[in-house]
């Protein structure tokens, strides 16, 4: 069976080493057949014979990683991992854009899952979505509506965040509501979404539920009491939850 051909794009040669290291150690499947310490110097080892995939750091100096990606119109010939040392926000970008990521130190079982994914084929549309999504959001730019990349266990689905009416656990999955009448079942866990949702207008008003305030039809009153959404969803309110939601409903009259 053939290796996966694979390059290393980071301008710090020790960040370089380190995953060499790592993937010789974990990755046998892979084979790293370049180095590269830039841009420029990528593009050149893709045009002397493409790569399956490339680890691909996101900020170096001069060119960065979308850089790489723009050279070919987002429509790269090759998989990309991307390397990153950013911050929390950062990471909800990737995340976002439901695109493969490591944090730099790299950790090993991450990369070994990054790797396994390589054999889930997404259509070029797709990929390039996700990273336009993904530059938008490390650029803190929102263009149109605000965008989410769901995984589901049959691949991408794209919708904006306005769609969502409500976000429900289901065990280990989460059901997403959206206006259209559509529910997506995604193969993330409800946590992941409120982590993803905190900074929007949504708000989780029990243990497995996340609601959409600009679709909510009327509270009713009780105990924790009941939000009634505008697809006609019941859903119930946690006592501990209850003073919050009602915080941050008067927040938005």
């Amino acid at each position: 069976m053939d290796k996966i051909k694979a390059i290393i794009v980071d301008d710090e040669k020790n960040n370089r080493i380190a995953l060499l290291k790592l993937i010789e150690k974990f990755c046998p499947q892979v084979r790293v057949v370049a180095e590269c310490d830039s841009v420029d110097a990528a593009i050149a080892v893709v045009e002397q014979g493409s790569p399956d995939v490339v680890f691909l750091d996101v900020e170096m100096p001069g060119k960065n990683g979308f850089d790489l990606l723009a050279h070919y119109d987002y429509q790269c010939p090759f998989e990309v991992i991307f390397t990153t040392a950013y911050s929390q926000y950062a990471v909800k970008a990737f995340r976002f854009s439901a695109l493969d990521y490591l944090l730099k130190p790299v950790d090993p079982e991450e990369l070994v899952r990054a790797v396994h994914r390589l054999s889930v084929k997404k259509s070029e549309e797709t990929k390039n979505r996700q990273f336009e999504l993904l530059e938008q959001k490390i650029g803190n730019k929102e263009l149109g509506k605000k965008q989410l990349a769901i995984s589901t266990l049959e691949g991408i689905y794209f919708a904006s965040l306005d769609e969502i009416i409500h976000v429900d656990a289901d065990s280990s999955y989460t059901k997403i509501f959206l206006i259209s009448g559509d529910m997506i079942m995604s193969s993330k866990p409800l946590k992941y979404f409120e982590e993803l949702l905190e900074d929007y207008d949504f708000v989780r008003v029990h243990q497995s539920h996340i609601i959409n305030l600009k679709h909510i039809r009327r509270y009713v009153r009780g105990d924790g009491g009941q939000v009634i959404m505008v697809n006609g969803a019941e859903i119930e309110v946690s006592r501990r939850k209850k003073d919050d939601l009602l915080d941050k409903i008067s927040d938005t009259l």
